[in-house]
This record gives structure tokens, C-alpha cells and sequence, in this order.
């Protein structure tokens, strides 16, 4: 266990950027959750056995990972109003905070059709329609997410998406998920929610069992079973991002207050032992205090066994010799989650292209990111964010384009058109053109 001196703090990563090498390199930006061959293999095998045995081996599943027998897939309705009208009042009004911000934001940005006149006679459309079923996971198990919860349902709803399913863990005393993720379930306005977790739950809404339909799209984010699950399944139902265990990297420089770096990295580090938490300084005697601070506070976390756990295998504080190295550690490492805590937070900002999110300044919790800012935090990890996005009201539509060509477009089209299907070799092409031109 680490001492009270930095020196002692267990840390995968640390010293000068410059000095890392080419395996520590490779351990920071290779962060996904698919090389784990024996991941791989445990949930081909769920998946497997659930396209084949539907609700039998959802039960078995269940009673397997769970410790749960489970009479019931599904949730009643009943019993989510039931756990919504027993929460706590100041809770429900911090759900019922976080569903109008989470609603804000998303109405701001749903997408909307457009034409476009491409030339005189020429138009070009498309127009945004809602999926018919979406699949939400709500991760529980260490903890319950109603928050993860409100952050698929809410958009889906907003989309215009026409049944909107949630599975989430049973917890063994209930053998339901949680109430408080059964609470935000019934405020969010989900349609159904299934007592169901990891790999299992994902092959239910993505093959469909005699109890749980098929989706079109599952979204939410999960452990590495879920994320490796969710990758198995891309080839037959729509998903989000591949989401894993969450991560934070936090930019700053030597204006900064360690405790403040310090909280935000204990506090992702506390979701689980696999998550990814990283600090990048500007000196080499800021990150001496940082280190010293982090040692001290991650012994006294309520969930200390986890955070220590997980700055061991993927935490670091890193020395840059500037902002320019800073930024260009930050586009390599693509994190889920980055902090800016210096004073040039907008112009770093400005330079940041691969990031799930960005929070400028200390004041800029992710914790207000992940409940209440309005924001959302299901985000890509495993340096997907290079190519992913966010989860937004965009995952729950997919587009219908049109195109209409008057006839005295399809006259200025009609030899251009086929002397590009001349020279690709179809004639049938070139012959369908031409004869709105009057050609042969």
C-alpha cells in the first residue's frame, strides 16, 4: 500500500514524457479492451449460448455471474413508480435536475433534415428518422448508474425513438436492478427494463429471446465484457462505441493545486480497478507534489482497494517540457475524459482533436459532467475516441436521403453521366442517361 510520500505511490507511469519507453508508449495508447484473449473467448461463449438458448441461458447466466434466481426477466412497471415514489425527495430532485439539463442539451443539438439545390433542377435531401427499438445499458454491479441511465434513455426519447429497452444488473437482495436505477428508468421514460448484465444482456437485445426483443441499436457504457460483448455483436445490431472502463487525463500546469488534480483522478479512478487515469504537468517539481498529495489522498478514498488498484496498473503522472508536448500527448492518447487545470485552458482547447469530452478549468468537475451538466458521458475509451464520438441524439436516427432531377437537369446530366459509365463499363448505365439527352 502506498505511504504518505509520493515516492510510495504505486503508479504504472511516471518521470518525462521524452524518457517513456517504446512498451510504456505502447501500454498508454493501446488501451483497448479486446486483446484479452480470454475475454474474448468468455464472451463469444456467452453469445453464443444465448443465440441458442434465449431465456434459459439468460437464467443460468444470472445465477452464474449473478448469484441471482431469477423467476422473472422483466421488470413490472409497478415496481419502478414504486422505487420512484420511495426515493429519497432531495435525490429525485437531483435525477429530476439532471433529466431537465440532460434534455437541454440534447434538444439543442437533435438533428434536422435538409435539401440542398446542387444546380438548377438538382436537389439533394435527407431527412433524420428515429429507430424503432433501442437497447440501453445501464452498467451496475461495483455501483449503480441511474445517471448512465438517464444518459440513453433521455436522447433516445428526444430522437423520437419508438421503444426504448433498458437492461441493467439484479442486485441479489431484490434480484432487480437497484430502485434508484429503476427510479430514473421511470422518469427518463423508458419503455422496458430487463434484470439483466454484462455479455448476457448485450447478446438479449442484439439476437432477441422469446422475453427480450431485438433492438437496432444498443448503446451505454459496461465493463470490458460489456465493451468486448458490444464488439461481437457490431456485425448484427448498431452500437455506440465499444465504451470500457472510464478515464481521465488531466492537463496542467505549475499554477495548478495538486489536491484539485489529485481528487479528479481518485475520483475516476474509483470505477474500477481497469480505469485509465493519467496526469501530464509542465515540471518535474509539480509532479513531485501532485504525487505526494495523490499518495496521501488515495489511501483515504471510501473505495481505496479500487483506486489504488487502478493507479497501479494505469495511472501515471508524466512531465512534459511544454503546452505544444502536452497537446500532442492529448491527440495520441485520445482519452474519454480530459481535464484542462492551466492557464491557457482555451487556447490548449482550441489545439485538442481526439477527446471523448473536455473540461476547462478546475471548476469543471467531470463529476459535474458525469450527472449534471447536461452533457453526455457515454463516451469512447480505448483511444477510440480517434474515430468515435459521444453518444448524442445522432445514435438513435439513421437518415433517409432523396434526390430529385427535373428534366432539363437530367438534359445537362445526361452525357456527363454516360461518359463516366463508358468508362467504367457499364453500358446499361451510360444507355439510361443518354436518353434524357436524346442520345442513343
Amino acid at each position: 500500500m502506498p505511504s504518505k510520500s509520493g515516492a510510495g505511490l504505486a503508479l504504472r507511469f511516471r518521470g518525462r514524457l521524452a524518457d517513456l519507453s517504446a512498451a510504456d508508449r505502447a501500454a498508454l495508447f493501446d488501451r483497448t479492451t479486446t486483446n484479452d484473449e480470454a475475454v474474448r473467448d468468455q464472451v463469444a461463449a456467452i453469445l453464443d449460448a444465448v443465440r441458442a438458448m434465449g431465456d434459459e441461458a439468460l437464467r443460468g447466466l444470472a445465477a452464474e455471474l449473478d448469484g441471482v434466481v431469477l423467476a422473472e426477466l422483466e421488470v413490472p412497471r409497478a415496481a419502478w413508480t414504486k422505487a420512484l415514489d420511495a426515493l429519497e425527495p432531495a435525490l429525485r430532485r437531483a435525477l429530476e435536475q439532471a433529466l431537465a439539463n440532460i434534455s437541454i442539451v440534447h434538444e439543442a443539438f437533435r438533428p434536422t433534415a435538409q435539401e440542398v439545390v446542387v444546380a438548377p433542377g438538382i436537389v439533394v435531401g435527407r431527412r433524420p428518422d428515429p429507430l424503432d427499438r433501442v437497447g440501453v445499458y445501464a452498467p451496475g454491479g461495483r455501483a449503480a448508474y441511474p445517471s448512465s441511465l438517464l444518459m440513453g434513455v433521455v436522447p433516445a426519447r428526444i430522437a423520437g425513438v419508438r421503444e426504448v429497452v433498458v437492461c441493467s444488473p439484479p442486485a441479489k437482495h431484490s434480484k432487480r436492478p437497484l430502485d434508484v436505477v429503476l427510479a430514473a428508468a421511470a422518469l427518463g421514460g423508458a419503455d422496458r427494463v430487463f434484470a439483466l448484465g454484462g455479455a448476457g444482456a448485450v447478446a438479449a437485445m442484439a439476437y432477441g429471446t422469446a422475453t427480450v426483443p431485438r433492438v437496432q441499436r444498443i448503446v451505454g457504457p459496461g465493463n470490458v465484457w460489456v465493451a468486448e460483448a458490444k464488439v461481437q455483436v457490431a456485425n448484427t445490431v448498431a452500437i455506440d462505441s465499444p465504451a470500457g472502463p472510464s478515464e481521465l487525463l488531466v492537463l496542467a500546469d505549475d499554477g495548478a493545486d495538486p489536491a484539485a488534480v489529485a481528487r479528479e483522478l481518485c475520483a475516476q479512478a474509483e470505477h474500477d480497478p481497469r480505469a485509465c487515469v493519467v496526469a501530464v504537468v509542465r515540471s518535474a517539481t509539480f509532479a513531485a507534489k501532485l504525487q505526494d498529495v495523490l499518495g496521501v489522498m488515495a489511501t483515504a478514498q471510501p473505495r481505496a482497494g479500487i483506486v489504488i488498484e487502478a493507479l497501479a496498473s494505469a495511472g501515471g503522472v508524466l512531465v512534459a517540457e511544454s503546452a505544444d508536448e502536452q497537446i500532442a500527448f492529448a491527440n495520441d492518447y485520445a482519452a474519454e475524459h480530459l481535464q484542462l487545470q492551466c492557464s491557457d485552458a482555451d487556447l490548449v482547447l482550441a489545439r485538442l482533436r481526439n477527446v471523448g469530452t473536455v473540461f476547462v478549468g478546475p471548476s469543471a468537475s467531470v463529476a459535474f459532467g458525469d450527472y449534471m451538466t447536461g452533457a453526455n458521458h457515454v463516451l469512447p475509451t480505448g483511444g477510440l475516441a480517434r474515430s468515435f464520438s459521444g453518444l448524442s441524439t445522432l445514435d438513435f436516427v439513421r437518415w433517409t436521403s432523396w434526390q430529385r432531377v427535373a428534366p432539363t437537369a437530367a438534359r445537362t446530366l445526361a452525357e456527363p453521366v454516360g461518359l463516366f459509365a463508358d468508362a467504367e463499363g457499364l453500358p446499361g448505365h451510360a444507355a439510361a442517361a443518354r436518353a434524357w439527352g436524346g442520345g442513343a
